[in-house]
């Protein structure tokens, strides 16, 4: 019998022996002799072993978009984590009174299902990867792992796994919080980072009974957005990705922005808010379209302001003459200005295959959404029906859409001046967005009373009245003018040909005198 210290010295020998020739083999013997090793020892322990191990990934092979079967496989065992695993990872969550607990790297739990007991581990595993330039990165993939006897293979795959994925996809959707994102600058495109977004919680109050906008019509939009949400089969079975396009169009402030978190809100979506300016080129437009997720909206506010796709196709010449034709000098300086300081090289190309191309299809239940002041300028290919399926005015503020801003800033339903801000607003010399009217109904003081704040709307509809009398005068003032400088520099030109053809006759005359001279 060893005593209790031989015991632990031959341990402790074993174990030195054994790394020692482990460092050797790891250093020494080359990497594809390695693997091969390697590939016939797991053969020899699989022929062996009585047990199964599924592996799933973080990320796809090609490392281009996360997995959403690993995503559901954390969440479902997160409901185990909390009472059978050893360590856990501790994370905030707004939708929770408490924290959400989670397996920890390394860590195992066991589940039952049917009387089969099963195994997951959590792995993690560093990686090494070099750019064309020679640089060495490195990050981290994880994993989990599936462990199962063999004689439960059909029953597992069969089952076993499609329950834990629909269960996990369940637990998501219940307990998600919807968050608004932004695409980092490519240049920031490091391992360390949590990915190509950043994002904050969503949490904007706007909703489709808040909006300032005709009842009916958002009833058709609301109609419209049910519709797709439950349209998966329907759009499997005419071939088209599940995806549709809106167009929002109409001067500042009358609600474009307001409506997309309304739209958000009522579906329970997230937003994904694409800044152009920052993607480099039409491969950083792809990636960004694979990394997010179902049930989005991806905006891009102000297209007609961004990376001046609306030109693309026209040649320079058509557009200088436009610009020479269409714009002041001041729209000259800062479209100037802005193409100095571009280096994107997204093209009208890549924008239209990134919202109608193949790549539209990496996913699906996505809504996307152009903001624009001027639809006249956009390109007819980026806004056609099938890239931009509904088009929707943004108007100046109408009658039923002020109802909607008394109701809101003021709690108010009915009054006697109602009619009379009828009046004033169906003036077609009157032109007020919602965001203007909205500023003169919110009370300026503590106390201040409805009735103050509605005279205050009347005396600045009638001011914009007055104003827009004056830029028609002005106008018309001006066009005046125009047409008597017009005329004058006619009438200077007429005089100064008749003038020249005068000195032409003269000379001619005088010419002709010293010839029968």
């Amino acid at each position: 019998m060893f005593e209790t210290g031989a015991i632990w010295g031959i341990t402790g020998t074993t174990l030195t022996s054994f790394m020692f020739i482990w460092a050797m083999y790891s250093q020494y013997v080359p990497r594809h002799l390695r693997v091969t090793v390697e590939k016939y020892a797991y053969k020899m322990v699989g022929w062996v072993s009585l047990y199964v191990h599924i592996k799933f990934t973080e990320y796809t092979d090609e490392g281009l978009k996360r997995s959403d079967n690993y995503d559901a496989i954390r969440n479902y065992l997160s409901t185990n984590s909390a009472a059978r695993a050893q360590r856990l990872k501790a994370n905030e969550s707004k939708n929770s009174k408490s924290l959400v607990l989670s397996m920890d790297d390394h860590e195992e739990v066991e589940d039952v299902f049917d009387g089969v007991k099963v195994k997951w581990y959590s792995n993690v595993k560093e990686i090494q990867t070099q750019s064309s330039y020679g640089r060495t990165s490195s990050g981290e993939r994880r994993f989990f792992t599936l462990t199962f006897h063999k004689r439960h293979r059909g029953m597992i795959i069969e089952t076993y796994v499609n329950h834990v994925l629909r269960e996990g996809k369940a637990i998501g959707l219940r307990n998600r919080e919807r968050k608004l994102y932004t695409n980092n600058s490519s240049s920031e495109w490091y391992p360390w980072r949590s990915g190509k977004w950043s994002n904050v919680p969503f949490h904007h109050p706007a909703t489709f009974e808040t909006l300032a906008m005709d009842p009916e019509k958002k009833e058709r939009i609301k109609k419209d957005l049910v519709k797709f949400s439950k349209g998966k089969d329907y759009y499997k079975k005419i071939g088209k990705a599940w995806k549709r396009g809106y167009l929002l169009f109409g001067p500042p402030g009358t609600g474009k922005s307001t409506m997309i978190a309304a739209m958000a809100n009522f579906l329970e979506y997230d937003v994904y808010d694409l800044e152009l300016t920052t993607v480099t080129d039409n491969t950083q437009l792809r990636r960004l379209l694979i990394e997010t997720s179902t049930k989005s909206i991806i905006v891009i506010e102000d297209i007609d302001c961004s990376l001046n796709l609306t030109g693309q196709r026209k040649n320079k010449k058509e557009e200088e003459d436009e610009d020479g034709d269409d714009k002041n000098e001041l729209e000259k300086k800062m479209m100037k200005n802005e193409g100095d300081k571009k280096e994107s090289k997204v093209t009208l190309s890549g924008l239209l295959n990134f919202i109608d191309g193949l790549w539209s299809a990496c996913g699906g239940e996505r809504i996307i959404v152009f903001t624009t002041n001027f639809v006249d300028k956009l390109d007819p290919a980026l806004i056609r029906k099938g890239r931009m399926d509904k088009h929707i005015e943004m108007s100046y503020c109408g009658f039923e859409a002020f109802k909607v801003l008394a109701k809101n800033y003021l709690d108010v339903v009915e009054s006697e001046l109602f009619d009379e801000i009828k009046r004033l607003l169906e003036d077609e010399e009157i032109k007020m967005t919602p965001a203007d009217v909205g500023e003169n109904l919110l009370p300026k003081s503590e106390g201040e009373e409805g009735e103050t704040c509605l005279r205050r709307l009347i005396e600045a509809l009638k001011e914009e009245k007055e104003e827009a009398k004056r830029k028609v005068e002005e106008e018309v003032k001006q066009k005046k003018e125009e047409e008597e400088e017009k005329r004058r520099r006619k009438e200077k030109k007429a005089e100064k040909e008749a003038k020249e053809d005068e000195e032409k006759k003269k000379k001619k005359i005088e010419e002709n005198g010293e010839a029968e001279h």
